[in-house]
């Protein structure tokens, strides 16, 4: 019997993940809250390693003695240091279609909230009152707007199809991405520089990887128009929380609609959390009922497929073929 270990998992059971292993004779086991200690005591045995958000730095691959892959639950796979895990030959694979459609609509639906306010207004009526909440200069309407989307993957791309039928202005900025792909659905290609200072709403879909860390900052933030909306569901080390905190408090942002934040969770004190110009979600943009069982079924079949010693799809750190490990160092 071989063994799968999870590092940690927010469902209330892996009975999804057991289901679909049982007939490979793969034993599950979860690391329910993802205790550091126990993860780094049960690696050495991991014949597959299925992780959610633990961190899967160099430290804990080194204990890897037998792995033959590291399966991320998500497209995103900044927990997992890459580079230690190709220099033990262990294939990387994430679920990159995954929450695609989710976190779209999201996105909608944060920028929507900030320009007509939605929450704000609720709340009020909600209060007891009638009327508007804020300023009526806070009420925007999209069609008079240009919208800056940074990063043109499968989310981008669904952002910019959802946004164009509101009959805005739409500059992408993705230096891996052909001008040609974003004109067909209605954007325009640019550099960064020129979407910040022509930009009335910045949404950040790019992933999280030393080029795009702290990509929005004190300098970014100043090209940036006054009053701008940032919307943020990619990472949270995307952007410098402290410049742009400092940002919101002074109103060179405006309002900031965040799914995702750095850290996570932010301290019960953290300012970000009062500020009366930002809705801040809990990391849920990617949620829904279907998208969480379509994910679970996904990285099990990674699991199979690395189970059955077959290719594996979506390898992220450029390991091929069956994974080499070598000698523990530690």
């Amino acid at each position: 019997m071989s063994r799968l270990i999870v590092t940690d998992y927010t469902f209330p059971t892996l009975e999804v993940e057991q289901r679909r292993l049982a007939p490979l004779d793969v034993d599950v086991e979860g690391i329910k809250g993802g205790d550091r200690a126990e993860l780094l005591a049960k690696l050495p045995a991991a014949d597959f390693v299925l992780t959610q958000f633990a961190r899967l730095d160099a430290e804990a691959i080194d204990r890897m003695e037998k792995a033959r892959v590291i399966v991320r639950y998500g497209i995103g796979v900044d927990n997992v240091d890459l580079d230690a895990a190709r220099n033990r030959g262990i294939p990387v694979c994430n679920v990159p279609d995954y929450c695609i459609d989710e976190v779209a609509d999201h996105t909608l639906a944060l920028v929507l909230s900030a320009t007509r306010r939605v929450v704000e207004n609720a709340g009020y009526v909600s209060a007891g009152n009638w009327g508007l909440a804020v300023p009526i200069d806070a009420m925007r309407c999209l069609k008079s707007m240009t919208v800056g989307v940074v990063g043109f993957g499968r989310i981008g791309r669904e952002v910019v199809s959802r946004l164009a039928p509101f009959k805005c202005r739409i500059l992408v900025n993705d230096p891996y991405v052909a001008p040609a792909e974003v004109e067909e659905l209605g954007g325009e290609m640019t550099v960064l520089e020129n979407l910040l200072v022509n930009s009335d709403i910045v949404t950040l879909h790019c992933p999280s990887n030393p080029a795009t860390r702290h990509l929005i900052n004190f300098d970014t933030i100043d090209a940036m128009k006054a009053g701008a909306i940032l919307v943020n569901v990619a990472r949270g080390n995307v952007v410098d929380s402290a410049a742009m905190v400092e940002a919101l408090k002074g109103g060179k942002i405006g309002f900031a609609a965040l799914d995702v934040f750095d850290p996570e969770p932010p301290p019960p004190a953290h300012p970000v959390r009062t500020l009366d110009n930002v809705i801040l979600h809990s990391h849920i943009a990617s949620a829904s009922g279907e998208a969480v069982l379509k994910l679970r079924n996904d990285a099990a079949a990674i699991i199979a497929l690395a189970c059955e010693g077959r290719p594996l799809p979506n390898v992220v750190n450029g390991v091929t073929g069956p994974a080499r490990v070598a000698m523990s160092v530690r």
